[in-house]
């Protein structure tokens, strides 16, 4: 193989500089799957990595990019054969191995996915890490009594990756989605992609009392601190919250009262999941939580873009998800 492109990151006065480099096999990560990357995203653990922000990287030089979608050029594993079309996110590529910012990634074979028939490449990192936490949250969620006819479904961070994901996977499966956000011009991007309702996050009106009134059957939550508080005093009767950010901090001071009164129930989102439940998520991507509007919430730019869009994510400029095209 010839060298081929990657935005790899250095060590440079004890912080990450990016660049884009030229790169040869032998340089990648150690795995037994060596995967031509058609397509990679951008989520906000690249951004801050690539910041130098809570050092998420600790060895130097990397690849980022914590997903990424392709297909084999050559495996050792019996499990894998050339041509087949993968995806890989977690088990630490793009923080302790090399990542999805490259033209080629290897990685060991068990954290290779095959891709379920009908999902294409460009779709798969469309969803990327976000999508993945968005199926696996409602996944979670339904096994723990959630279901269209219950009541409106909260998803709050509403223009982000993982929100926008999820809103146009449950309005896809029959919910009434309520999107709360802080972007009240992106109130027609909510709308296509399903929400029935949007509210102003600084609408909302969160009260003190140990129970509010009861508001949502189910709630997305990428916020923690006091609108996680919230939610858990404004659910119905067996509500259910999914949590899986912590954008308004990392603490959230509420009562046991949702919990023995009304009998909410509070779910821990971690996307790092094992293998066989990881497989089952994709499986309801490519089938009844597919997205319908991934060309609306996805917009694709080239490695040699990637500074300027981690920039635009950190200051919070950025809706709905970004993918690198990899291709020549």
């Amino acid at each position: 193989m010839s060298s081929f492109k990657a935005f790899r990151l250095f060590e440079q006065k004890d912080k990450p500089e990016g660049r884009l480099v030229m790169m040869r096999e032998d340089e990648l990560s150690a795995g037994d799957v060596l995967i031509r990357t058609a397509f990679s995203s951008i989520n906000y653990k690249d951004a801050l990595a690539a910041h130098g922000i809570n050092r998420i990287i600790r060895h130097f030089p990397r690849v980022g990019g914590i997903d990424l979608a392709g297909a084999v050029v050559k495996s050792v594993d019996a499990r894998f054969k050339e041509g087949d079309r993968v995806v890989v996110h977690g088990f630490g590529i793009g923080v302790e191995h090399d990542g999805g910012h490259a033209q080629y990634a290897r990685v060991p074979a068990d954290w290779v996915l095959p891709l379920p028939a009908g999902i294409t490449e460009r779709d798969a990192a469309s969803c990327g890490v976000a999508g993945y936490t968005a199926a696996l949250s409602i996944h979670l969620m339904e096994l723990n009594g959630l279901a269209p006819g219950n009541g409106k479904v909260l998803v709050n961070g509403a223009t982000g990756g993982v929100a926008s994901v999820a809103i146009d996977m449950l309005a896809g499966r029959g919910y009434s989605v309520t999107a709360v956000t802080g972007k009240e011009a992106e109130r027609d991007y909510l709308m296509r992609l399903g929400a029935s309702e949007v509210l102003p996050r600084g609408s909302l009106e969160m009260g003190k009392k140990p129970l509010e009134k009861p508001l949502w059957a189910g709630a997305m939550d990428s916020v923690g601190g006091e609108m996680l508080a919230w939610l858990t005093r404004s659910m119905q009767p067996d509500g259910v919250i999914a949590s899986f950010g912590n954008a308004g901090g990392v603490e959230f001071q509420t009562t046991v009262l949702p919990f023995i009164l009304r009998g909410i129930r509070l779910l821990g989102i971690n996307a790092n999941s094992p293998m066989p439940l990881r497989r089952v998520v994709w499986q309801r991507i490519a089938q009844d939580l597919r997205p319908r509007h991934l060309d609306t919430i996805a917009r694709a730019i080239r490695l040699e873009e990637l500074p300027a869009a981690f920039t635009r994510l950190l200051e919070g400029k950025s809706t709905g998800r970004t993918i690198i095209d990899l291709s020549e």
